[in-house]
């Protein structure tokens, strides 16, 4: 895996999507051949080294258009000298063609940025995981990478980018505070693996621990397995994920729409999570709240703690399901669910005929008549 470090002072400013001066840096000018079958990551550190190098308020990283660019897997490294680095995405990124391809065949991410303050990851372009190898071989999640994965990035921003057929989840976001995600795309095919946690066929989108002020609005997901905050508190781990405000999306035929999973035994805490104005196509489980959340191959274990689960909010879902158990809140009899509200949920099943919630542990309201009214056992 190539490493990119930088150790540099970095003030941090939030870049707004309207600041478009800086210095340019292409990967063209750093003798990428953009052919699609020549490897260009050395390109690609090259042209990192010299955009997180450059001082000023703003560096850009262009990928261009009507290229495409190989590359195995990879890590940007902060901080960076400028006070904001810009990722301007217009070509394709496409990773090697099979899993026998890649470098490091263990790696279990793709493209990753660490410790980029004010980071920007824009354009019309794609990245292409090309999973299928992955898939076939029917590896488990851990055995599976990430195609992009963040972590450190406070003050991130990434929009209008498309992800396909990544070998696990798309997009992992890890201990950043203030995020906006919108407008991108995230499709892989509908028979691609179903496996854990944080993984494509399971998370369009994962949040996971330490997490704060995130905001995620007009994404286009499935197939796939919608949104999902956790899983959260494995191993009896301590949880942390607070104000996620999710909107304007769209689950067309994905497995989940709106997910909130812990483990048992697992502590901290997921609140403050809103989910609102969303578009349901044949999605199989629209919402999910899963305490007793276990992976495939893990052994279940006495329940003695539970992330706490707090100020939840699913708002104005409309749209078709294809299961009958549409809305499933399964909370933890240790901390219950608690302040979770449910308005304007109109969900029916692709046949006209209305589906049934079951819910278990939980405290809110509901203004609903039908459907999520007798959800809740302190109405």
């Amino acid at each position: 895996m190539y490493e990119i470090i930088l150790r540099l002072s970095v003030s941090v400013i939030f870049l707004c999507f309207g600041l478009v001066n800086g210095q340019n840096f292409s990967v063209l000018d750093f003798d990428a051949t953009g052919d699609g079958q020549t490897d260009d990551s050395n390109a690609f550190v090259k042209t990192w080294n010299a955009a997180c190098g450059g001082g000023g308020d703003i560096s850009i990283l262009l990928i261009p258009a009507g290229r495409t660019f190989l590359i195995q897997p990879i890590v940007f490294n902060g901080p960076c000298r400028s006070s904001n680095t810009k990722v301007q995405l217009e070509g394709i990124i496409v990773a090697p063609s099979n899993k026998e391809a890649w470098s490091n065949p263990n790696s279990r991410m793709w493209i990753k940025f660490s410790a980029v303050l004010g980071l920007v990851i824009v354009g019309s372009g794609t990245i292409n995981g090309r999973g299928s190898s992955f898939w076939e071989q029917h590896l488990k999640a851990s055995q599976r990478p990430t195609s992009l994965h963040i972590s450190k990035c406070d003050n991130l921003i990434i929009s209008g980018i498309t992800s396909i057929d990544s070998p696990k989840n798309h997009i992992s976001i890890a201990a950043c505070t203030n995020v906006v995600v919108s407008n991108i795309g995230l499709f892989a095919p509908e028979d691609s693996p179903n496996t854990d946690g944080i993984d494509i066929r399971d998370d369009c989108i994962a949040i996971n621990t330490g997490n704060t002020n995130i905001n995620i609005t007009r994404i286009n997901c499935g197939p796939g397995h919608g949104i999902s905050v956790g899983s959260l508190g494995v191993n009896g781990g301590s949880a942390a994920v607070s104000d996620v405000q999710v909107t304007q999306c769209t689950f067309n035929q994905t497995m989940n729409g709106a997910r909130i999973k812990t483990w048992p035994g697992g502590q901290g805490y997921a609140r403050n999570i809103s989910f609102e104005n969303i578009t349901l196509i044949n999605a199989k489980n629209p919402i999910i709240i899963d305490q007793q959340y276990i992976d495939k191959g893990r052994v279940y274990s006495a329940e003695k703690s539970a992330v706490a689960i707090s100020n939840i909010k699913f708002i104005d879902f409309r749209g078709t399901t294809l299961k009958k158990n549409a809305i499933k809140i399964d909370c933890s009899a240790t901390t219950r669910c608690k302040d979770v509200l449910m308005n304007g949920i109109n969900i029916t099943m692709a046949d006209g005929k209305q589906p049934r919630v079951d819910c278990k542990n939980v405290d809110g309201k509901s203004e609903d008549t039908i459907l999520t009214h007798d959800c809740f056992e302190n109405i």
